[in-house]
């Protein structure tokens, strides 16, 4: 799996776990949603993304996207 690809399902999980603790747990994590969604923003902008580098170091690949 490329780094690239091991983002868009680290985000996706993340999303679906915010939105069931959301629903389940307590409304206040609709914040860690709007965490996740900011954080995919900047990283679009700025290049820098946490999961990136969580990724590098369990072995993952690095596509055209991520060097």
């Amino acid at each position: 799996m490329t780094i690239e690809n091991g983002i868009k399902v680290f985000a996706g999980i993340m999303v679906l776990i915010s939105v069931l603790l959301t629903q389940f747990v307590h409304p206040g994590f609709i914040w860690f949603t709007v965490f996740i969604g900011f954080n995919l923003i900047q990283s679009a902008f700025t290049g820098i993304c946490p999961a990136s580098f969580l990724l590098k170091i369990l072995g993952c690949k690095s596509g055209d996207c991520c060097k």
